[in-house]
């Protein structure tokens, strides 16, 4: 794309209304764009690193599950056969916005936070036999939370990007071994984005879903809300909210011993056993032909808190600075000068890359050298591509890497070929 084209364009300042790094950054690259605290439009740039994260999720959760999509409304009454319509301190809900439309309808539905309530009568409603287990379901929606502190930019919203998959099983052993399995591709999918070194699985309580302990994926940030015990040793964290003698004795482990560090969760996996099976009498028959209760599991990643923390933990005073695996464009074409042979021969080097297959970004903008650099930095696509007087009497372009600040001398022939296979 031509950057004379792109419909955002940059901002030297933060906003005075934002206090996290991931807002103000995001923001001022034009990624996305504040509607109130806590809610946000992904505009073009933005859209591209949240459908390439997405995809990369959806890579993994292919492999052990099937994608569905759910609706965000819900009556009450699955909510109230649960008994969390009372009880789920973020839940929100939704009625005519005036007396027109209440004059049509004056139902309450409720807006989703999760999805147990919905999901399970579906499968309810297709597999009974025992033949017809293990399966997992998941999809990638918006969901929506009534949050106190919507204060932390694409962190914590109240409208947000969630991937919430749902795993049903004959017995607690079955479960048991599919949710090591999710671990796996929770993994998987934090390597991908580019934070997996640094993502911990964690123990922390069950809160509104199990009585036992769940699993957060932790990843080491500044930004971080909640404060992990890290045994780096063994390549495992624990929740602050789990640091108690008792579980010290229950858990063989020394908490004192552990590093503490803050963190932001990325993920989060529950073994939800019989708890919403029993609720809605959802139930299989075995061998013998007997109704037995289906044991569940639920796994959830927050695409565009995923985002956000990519930001937070590796930006730096320039900009953002995106991992090519989620980055809008592979790289940054720079044209320098306003000469008929740089015009010319940033103007072949776009059109070689894209007829290639490579996502580029080509600063066709009449601007000075010093304002395309801090702009290329600020949006931090992963390089850098010089074209100008000097880098045509040097028959090469100054590519610099835009995480390491690494400078290297490519022809276009070293170039396409780099990009390629990037």
């Amino acid at each position: 794309m031509r950057q004379s084209q792109l419909f955002t364009k940059t901002r030297r300042e933060a906003p005075s209304d934002e206090v996290s790094k991931n807002a103000q950054l995001l923001i001022r690259a034009g990624y996305i764009h504040k509607e109130m605290a806590g809610v946000y439009s992904y505009l073009p740039l933005g859209l591209k690193v949240l459908n390439k994260i997405e995809n990369i999720i959806r890579k993994e959760m292919d492999k052990i599950g099937r994608e569905i999509l759910m609706p965000s409304l819900s009556l009450q009454d699955p909510w109230k056969q649960t008994g969390r319509l009372d009880t789920v301190d973020v839940l929100m809900r939704t009625v005519g916005a005036n007396e027109l439309s209440l004059a049509k309808s004056d139902v309450s539905y409720v807006l989703n936070y999760s999805h147990e309530e919905i999901v399970t009568p579906i499968a309810q409603d297709h597999r009974q036999s025992y033949k017809d287990f293990p399966f997992a379901l998941y999809q990638i929606q918006t969901k929506f939370r009534n949050e106190a502190r919507a204060k932390s930019g694409i962190l914590r919203g109240r409208e947000f990007r969630m991937k919430d998959l749902y795993s049903f099983h004959c017995d607690e052993e079955d479960l048991l071994a599919y949710y090591e399995k999710a671990k796996e591709s929770y993994r998987a999918v934090f390597d991908g984005v580019g934070i997996g070194k640094d993502t911990f699985i964690t123990l922390a309580s069950g809160g509104d879903f199990t009585t036992g302990f769940s699993h957060e994926f932790q990843t080491v940030c500044e930004a971080g809300e909640d404060t992990i015990y890290l045994d780096r040793a063994n390549n495992i964290a624990y929740n602050k909210e789990v640091v108690t003698e008792e579980n010290a004795k229950k858990l063989s482990v020394d908490f004192d011993s552990m590093e503490q560090v803050k963190a932001c969760e990325v993920g989060n996996i529950f073994p939800l056993n019989i708890k919403f099976s029993k609720a809605f009498n959802y139930t299989y028959k075995n061998e013998k032909g007997e109704d037995q209760l289906v044991y569940m599991g639920c796994y959830g990643i927050g695409p565009s808190r995923v985002m956000g923390i990519i930001v937070e933990k590796l930006s730096d005073d320039k900009g953002l600075v995106w991992p090519k695996s989620v980055a809008p464009f592979a790289a940054h074409i720079v044209s320098l000068g306003d000469s008929e042979e740089v015009k010319k021969e940033a103007e072949e080097l776009y059109s070689t890359l894209v007829a290639q297959g490579v996502a580029v970004l080509w600063d066709d903008t009449d601007r000075r050298a010093g304002e395309k650099f801090a702009d290329s930095d600020l949006l931090g696509l992963p390089l850098r591509v010089v074209v100008s007087e000097k880098t045509l009497a040097a028959g090469a372009y100054e590519c610099v890497e835009r995480a390491s600040g690494t400078t290297t001398q490519k022809t276009q022939s070293e170039l396409t070929d780099y990009l390629a296979h990037a």
